[in-house]
């Protein structure tokens, strides 16, 4: 039996995309219209494995999907990067002149602003997913008369692709995370997510991040999420690369000096 994938948005969305490269095309999808939705369908086996976007090299962090990490039992077992290219997606036969307001969601247009400071004309608006914002321009629903996409949505919806490359710059990438309710295999995984606890007393962080340094252990991700109900008090989440086998060990040290350590997965980095 194929995999069944949760992903937030619609068919032909990025999240679809970065399914079908970790998954191949055999996949069962499931669309979930909020994140939240797709944590819940995961931890309750409505579906094996969940794409979860964390971070875009233009955008930044996805903030909501770290605070849900921390808030579900879930594992992350894979990762894969995705090459975010946004097209301008029409009906057949309509030409950018004629387009005046374009429908996305406020990531994709964000990441596009250069091209909306080039055409004042045309306005963004918009919508909860970017697939679904093509969708509904060729189902002439909502308030649009183009979307920003993937060409996956285009091809999917029966659209036309008017224009491509609209994001600001070229290197325009999402990390996607994969997630399931059972740990990865060990077998060639080279990469941990963590979750740090570490209070509030001084020199904390630093001695936290010497026990990395000092096995020679890569730090590729540190992101600070406030913790509910404790007041300037963070969590930090850490994606550590190690070459060798001192991730161990550095775990051990800093379990004698955290108020709270959580291992979210260990996986083959992409």
């Amino acid at each position: 039996m194929p995999d069944v994938v949760a992903i937030q948005g619609e068919a032909g969305s990025f999240s679809h995309a970065a399914a079908l490269e970790t998954h191949g095309p055999a996949l069962r999808l499931l669309p979930c219209p909020t994140f939240v939705e797709l944590f819940r369908v995961v931890e309750q086996g409505e579906a094996t494995r969940g794409i979860v976007p964390i971070e875009n090299t233009l955008a930044g962090s996805v903030h909501e999907n770290y605070d849900l990490l921390s808030a579900h039992e879930l594992h992350v077992v894979a990762e894969t990067e995705l090459r975010i290219r946004h097209c301008l997606i029409a009906p057949p036969r309509m030409t950018l002149r004629h387009i005046r307001r374009v429908a996305s969601h406020p990531v994709a247009l964000a990441q596009c602003r250069r091209f909306f400071s080039t055409h004042p004309e045309v306005v963004a608006v918009p919508a909860y997913d970017t697939a679904g914002s093509v969708r509904d321009v060729m189902a002439g629903k909502g308030d649009a008369d183009a979307a920003i996409a993937s060409k996956l949505a285009a091809e999917l919806y029966g659209a036309e692709v008017v224009a491509e490359g609209l994001e600001d710059h070229a290197e325009n990438y999402t990390r996607f995370l994969v997630i399931a309710r059972d740990p990865a295999l060990r077998e060639e995984a080279n990469k941990t997510s963590l979750m740090l606890s570490l209070g509030n007393t001084p020199g904390t962080l630093h001695r936290a991040l010497g026990v990395f340094a000092a096995r020679g252990l890569n730090l590729t991700k540190i992101e600070s999420r406030p913790l509910p109900g404790r007041p300037w008090e963070y969590l930090f989440y850490v994606d550590v690369v190690d070459s060798g086998q001192g991730i161990g060990a550095a775990i051990e040290e800093l379990r004698a000096f955290t108020s709270g350590i959580r291992i979210l997965g260990t996986y083959p980095a992409r």
